[in-house]
This record gives structure tokens, sequence and C-alpha cells, in this order.
């Protein structure tokens, strides 16, 4: 009998181990990634796929509130070059990216130097305008698409009825 109590026992623990990683898909937090090379620049997005659950994501955000994209770890963005939104030059290296509503339909994206807090980032190196499109179909996770466009990059982020966007290009 005693012999077969530490078989149990790694048997029970090598179960619980297996199980953890569907556990978090459950509570649909996996997470999502997308890479791209454009014009010579290699940038690749890191976040969590947050589910909506029936909430509003639109209706939910304050204007000036911070959104931080995704679930659990924050989203983060990694660039091999400095990136150009607009004129808003985005140094190369690995940044923390939110969202956040300035007012209503109007967006910007941020992005910090560490984890951002609840209202605002640690370190803020450069806020970029976003561009809102609510579409009529809901996307359940949050989605993140890197594209090359003819040597512009699009990045967009999908959540419910929300499609934000916004394009740049290697500095």
């Amino acid at each position: 009998m005693t012999k077969t109590r530490p078989l149990f026992i790694a048997i029970a623990t090598a179960t619980f181990i297996a199980l953890l990683p569907s556990a978090s898909l459950a509570r649909g937090s996996e997470r999502g990634s997308v890479k791209a090379t454009i014009n010579g620049a290699h940038i690749s997005i890191d976040y969590g796929r947050a589910a909506l659950r029936g909430r509003n994501m639109l209706k939910q955000t304050q204007p000036g509130q911070l959104w931080r994209i995704g679930a659990n770890a924050p989203a983060t963005l990694e660039s091999d070059k400095d990136l150009n939104f607009g004129g808003t030059i985005v140094p190369k290296g690995k940044h923390v990216l939110a969202a956040r509503l300035v007012s209503p339909g109007n967006w910007t994206l941020v992005f910090s130097g560490g984890s951002p807090g609840p209202r605002k980032p640690k370190v803020k190196l450069a806020e970029v305008p976003l561009t809102l499109q609510e579409t009529s179909d809901s996307t359940e996770l949050v989605t993140i698409q890197l594209t090359d466009k003819g040597g512009t990059g699009a990045l967009e982020i999908v959540w419910g009825k929300m499609h934000l966007s916004t394009s740049f290009k290697p500095a």
C-alpha cells in the first residue's frame, strides 16, 4: 500500500500540471502573436487574447481611460528598426502597447517602456492616432494583425465591434 501512494501522488501531480494550460484557454486568455517584415524591419507583437464574454468594449471605456490591450501580461511590440507613425518616431526595441480613448470615437495607440498602470503608462515613449471603424460583426477574442501593404505597415486591433488601425513605415 505504501508503494502505491508515491505513484498516485506522481500521477495526480502530472494530471494537474497537464490541465493548467486548458484552464487558461477556458478563460479566453491564450496568447496571440504576429510577425511581419516591412521594408527590412522585423516586427513582432505578442498579446493576450481577452474574451468579451457579453461585454461591450466601446461602451465600457470612458474618455481619457487607458486600455491595456489584451489579457494577463501586457501586449508588446518589438522591432529591430525605428518606426515612423505619421511623423512620430517609435524607437527600435521592445515596448508595451496600450490604447487610450481620447474622446468618443477618437483613440490613440500608446507605446511605453514598462507595464502600464490602470490609468497611465509608466514611461510613455510615443502616442499615435488610431482610426476607429465600428463593424457589424463582433469578434469575441482580441485579435491583432500586422501586415505589409506595399512597404507600409498596417497595425490593426479588433475586438467586439471595434476595429482600430494605424499605418507606419520603418524610419
